[in-house]
Parts: C-alpha cells; sequence; structure tokens
C-alpha cells in the first residue's frame, strides 16, 4: 500500500468490486455535501460532453454559473471526455 495519501485513496476504491462497496467507502470518507458536490462535477461533465450550455447546466442543476465554468475548466484541462465516453458506451 502507498504512503502517499492520494495514491492510497486511489489503491482502495480500485480494490472495490461493486458500485456497492465504492458507495460505502465513499459514504465514510466523505460528507454528504462532499458527496453531493462531486456527482454534480460529474454531472457537469457528462451535460457539457452532451452539448448542454453552460448557463442550461446552472439553471438544470441548481448552481452557479461559476460552479459550471469551474467544471468545464476542470473537465478539459484533464481531458475527461474519453472517460465519459467509455461510461457511457458501458451503460
Amino acid at each position: 500500500m502507498s504512503t502517499d495519501p492520494y495514491h492510497s485513496l486511489l489503491s482502495h476504491l480500485a480494490n472495490c468490486t461493486d458500485s456497492a462497496e465504492i458507495e460505502k467507502l465513499l459514504s465514510a470518507l466523505l460528507t454528504d455535501k462532499e458527496q453531493h458536490d462531486i456527482a454534480n462535477r460529474i454531472r457537469i461533465f457528462d451535460l457539457l460532453d452532451r452539448g448542454i450550455t453552460q448557463r442550461d447546466i446552472s439553471e438544470q442543476l441548481g448552481v452557479g454559473i461559476a460552479t459550471v465554468s469551474r467544471g468545464a475548466r476542470a473537465m478539459h484541462s484533464h481531458d475527461v471526455s474519453a472517460l465519459l465516453a467509455t461510461h457511457r458506451e458501458r451503460s
């Protein structure tokens, strides 16, 4: 197991065998607000990837336009589009 906290987290998540285990781990690690914020970031990525405007996303999710803009910058700087496409193909 890695001594680096972030890589330790990644290792624990990778060792989860299903979504129920991931949910249990994240529930233990994150507050309800943190879980909600992360879920919203993923929703922002998905909606942006589908071509929804930032303003529409802001209204749909009930978050500020700045939150959506930060999500858009993160999505582009980390190039997660391929990961989103892979997830959609599996769904």
